[in-house]
């Protein structure tokens, strides 16, 4: 067995929560540089698109992860969300000022909580203590669920609700974007040859192509440009 083969089989297991946004994919490649072996793993919460979905399959592959596993959990069952409720319109063209002013409603209720309860159950499966979750609380302040504490919390919660929490394994949460402007991430993924022609960050797609108008869609346009990278993202 070569030298190479025995290094790649001892690398530890990390879970990826993976979107198919330009994010969790920035993280996915931080997991990688961390010199992990990645599970990417994505969540149908009944969210309004499926292209999000078959972007973070190309991904995974891309990127290089040992799966991919896509769970259904239907959080459109309870609304409540731009992303879940038909009947509820994503804002569109608004100015930053706007965004931080309250919890918007393209807030999807416990979904973060929910993703990384998955991703908790996936990674104690495969004997693994590490999960990377794309949270940012910085361009996206209003999700309450991004915040610093919320992660500090979820992470005390996994020690406590595991059998290899309580045996002594600690699960260790990693939000490497949690504290970096979008610019930032975008250098960083950039840095680490992330194909952000590949990501989908919009809330609203028409056809498959973002709409450009959305919170999402205007914080990657100016993150990019704040970055000096040019945006590969085809808008509408």
């Amino acid at each position: 067995m070569s030298r190479r083969k025995v290094r790649e089989e001892r690398k530890p297991r990390a879970v990826v929560l993976l979107s198919g946004g330009l994010d969790s994919t920035t993280c996915l490649a931080v997991a990688v540089r961390d010199g992990f072996e990645p599970h990417a793993l994505s969540v149908d919460y009944g969210q309004r698109h499926k292209e999000e979905l078959r972007r973070a399959r190309r991904l995974a592959a891309a990127l290089g992860a040992a799966d991919h596993k896509v769970v259904k959990v239907d959080l459109s069952a309870f609304g409540g969300s731009a992303l879940t409720d038909g009947k509820l319109r994503v804002p569109k063209g608004r100015r930053e000022q706007e965004m931080a002013k309250e919890i918007p409603i393209t807030y999807v209720p416990a979904r973060n909580t929910v993703m990384l309860a998955l991703a908790l159950a996936h990674a104690e499966t495969l004997g693994a203590q590490d999960v990377y979750v794309g949270v940012n609380a910085i361009d996206y302040s209003g999700y309450p669920d991004c915040r610093p504490e919320f992660i500090r919390a979820f992470e005390k919660l996994a020690g406590l609700a595991t059998k290899a929490g309580v045996e002594g394994a600690k699960l260790r949460i990693h939000a490497p974007l949690q504290k970096l402007g979008k610019a930032e991430i975008v250098k960083l993924g950039t840095s680490l040859g992330v194909p952000y022609a590949l990501t989908l960050s919009c809330y609203d797609p028409v056809r498959g192509k973002a709409c450009g108008r959305c919170d999402a869609c205007t914080l990657r346009r100016k993150g990019f440009e704040a970055a000096g990278v040019p945006d590969p993202t085809v808008y509408v």
